[in-house]
């Protein structure tokens, strides 16, 4: 497995040894910024590593409990990288979400699709979709313009809420001391741990191939039950980081 790094101007990442510290500068102005990590720069969607029997671990802590943005670590497979972005790398088409990860999202961001699911804080999260070819979705595309108008985007994220399947739950973890973190990504079930302790048994279980993702970033998505639809960058008056260490991925075939 490679690891490669994708910064934004005056975001760093410093390697030593095994540990990692992903950074972004304060953010005084409305720039994206983003620190992160990835096992599939380069490769095409079906080309990604890693399907279920996978197993993640690492530790992590970060600056601050409420850093403006986004952070995490996980799979994922990279679906909204046309229209969202983020921190995907440029793909034909979007794609239906399929994902586990831990992930951090401050009040700007709304991110489930579904009402009755956290939309913000740190969260443990799965999210299974039907495993489409990108081409499938050009009809899809021309939905997009319809995104504009709330009373067709509730609609659309109505549809949504039935296509994807999401579980999720918000964690009570202080995130900035150490901590253990682990996914073990099964067929047909996904368990979360944190020190040991699972937090959350799911079974909704991705489709793969995913790839790894690790990153810390000033983005935010927001897709509100009402339909409204916002997305952009934030501001931040001092840096922020994301430290990992002894990164562990094992696969059984």
């Amino acid at each position: 497995m490679s690891i490669h790094e994708r910064v934004t101007t005056g975001s760093t990442i410093i390697t030593e040894g095994s540990q990692w510290r992903l950074e972004t500068p304060a953010r005084r102005s409305y720039r994206y910024q983003l620190a992160q990590l990835d096992d599939y720069s380069g490769l095409n969607r079906s080309k990604f590593l890693w399907n279920p029997r996978t197993t993640l671990r690492l530790h992590a802590r970060v600056s601050d409990s409420t850093v403006p943005g986004t952070w995490g670590f996980g799979f994922w497979n990279d679906p909204f990288s046309l229209a969202l972005g983020l921190g995907g790398m440029t793909q034909i088409f979007p794609v239906l979400p399929n994902a586990a990860w831990f992930f951090f999202a401050s009040p700007e961001n709304y991110l489930s699709f579904r009402n009755d699911r956290p939309s913000s804080g740190f969260l443990a999260a799965a999210f299974h979709s039907p495993p489409k070819s990108p081409i499938l979705l050009v009809p899809q595309l021309a939905l997009f313009p319809l995104l504009l108008f709330r009373s067709w985007a509730k609609r659309i994220r109505a549809k949504l809420s039935r296509i994807i399947g999401e579980d999720s739950i918000q964690l009570n973890v202080d995130v900035t001391q150490w901590n253990e973190y682990e996914i073990d990504w099964k067929t047909g079930k996904v368990e979360f741990l944190v020190n040991r302790e699972p937090v959350l048994i799911s079974r909704t279980s991705p489709a793969g191939p995913l790839g790894l993702v690790i990153w810390i970033d000033n983005q935010y998505a927001s897709f509100k039950p009402s339909g409204e639809i916002k997305t952009g960058v934030l501001k931040s008056s001092t840096p922020a980081w994301m430290e990992i260490k002894e990164l562990e991925i094992h696969h059984i075939n």
